[in-house]
C-alpha cells in the first residue's frame, strides 16, 4: 500500500503545474489527481480554474480518463497542489461514488501518511 500511495503522489505531482489560458485569472494545472483502478491502471489528470464556474477538480479529470477507457472501479486516488495533499471536495466524493458503488472502498490519500476510505468521507450518504 505504501508503494501505492508513494507512486500515486509522485504521477499527480509529475502532472501538476500551474499555468495561464486566456487570461491571467484563467489557468490550469494548479492541482494534479492520479487514481489507480483495480485493474492496476494508473490515470491522471488536471485541475481547470475558470472564472465563471464551468472549470472542474483534477479528479473529475484524472476519473474521466479512466471511463474513457471503460473502467469504473478505484482502488485508490489521489490529488495534489504545490506543497500539500487535498482531500477530495464534495462533489469529486459524490461524483466517484455514482461512477460505481464499489468506489464507497476507494482508499483515499487525504495526507503523506494517511489513508481514509471513501465511504467514511461520505458517511451519511
Amino acid at each position: 500500500m505504501k508503494d501505492d500511495m508513494r507512486l500515486l503522489i509522485n504521477k499527480a505531482r509529475a502532472v501538476q503545474g500551474t499555468f495561464n489560458l486566456s487570461d491571467d485569472d484563467l489557468y490550469a494545472g494548479s492541482v494534479g489527481a492520479a487514481l489507480l483502478t483495480e485493474d492496476g491502471n494508473i490515470y491522471t489528470g488536471i485541475c481547470l480554474d475558470f472564472a465563471c464556474g464551468i472549470g472542474f477538480c483534477a479528479e473529475h479529470s484524472a476519473i474521466a480518463e479512466m471511463l474513457k477507457n471503460r473502467e469504473k472501479v478505484i482502488k485508490m486516488i489521489v490529488a495534489t497542489e504545490k506543497t500539500r495533499i487535498l482531500p477530495p471536495c464534495g462533489r469529486c466524493r459524490e461524483m466517484m461514488l455514482q461512477v460505481d458503488v464499489k468506489n464507497r472502498e476507494t482508499d483515499v490519500i487525504i495526507a503523506v501518511d494517511k489513508i481514509v476510505k471513501l465511504k467514511d468521507l461520505l458517511p451519511y450518504h
